[in-house]
């Protein structure tokens, strides 16, 4: 049985800008490293979230992946937040771009969007108790 998402992994072109924007920007922790076995060289960073949620950093990204909404596959992040008006004035004051501006999705949810170094997009959402995650999460009937 799934019980959650242990970790997603992002190909970085350059490690120290990831590990700035991921740390200092979103708040994460670099939990550890681990070398590549055969080599000894760096290899992969592990970010801690919360409990048993990581974000894994990958070396040597070479290519743009730039986002296309026609193609099938990975599309963005979301990253629940518990103070969005917080996070985006603490987002901007850090000197990192919004892509867009907060407002109340579809789904009454906050949200905000960013954009990683490498250009993986990232949401930023505050879930409402009266959105259907919010009501699901508190065991409510849509």
């Amino acid at each position: 049985m799934v019980t959650g998402i242990a970790h997603l992994a992002i190909t970085v072109k350059d490690m120290e800008k990831s590990l700035d924007f991921y740390t200092r920007i979103l708040g994460f922790k670099k939990a550890f490293e681990m070398p590549n076995r055969s080599t000894g060289e760096p290899w992969i960073v592990y970010l801690h979230i919360k409990k048993n949620q990581f974000l894994e950093l990958f070396y040597h990204g070479e290519r743009d992946n730039p986002w296309d909404a026609s193609l099938r596959g990975f599309n963005h992040i979301c990253l629940e937040i518990d103070d969005i008006q917080g996070m985006v004035k603490h987002i901007e004051d850090s000197g990192w771009k919004i892509d867009q501006a907060l407002k109340q999705g579809g789904d009454k949810n906050l949200q905000a969007w960013i954009s990683d170094p490498d250009g993986v997009r990232i949401e930023l959402m505050q879930i409402s108790p009266e959105s259907p995650q919010g009501k699901i999460a508190a065991g409510l009937p849509l």
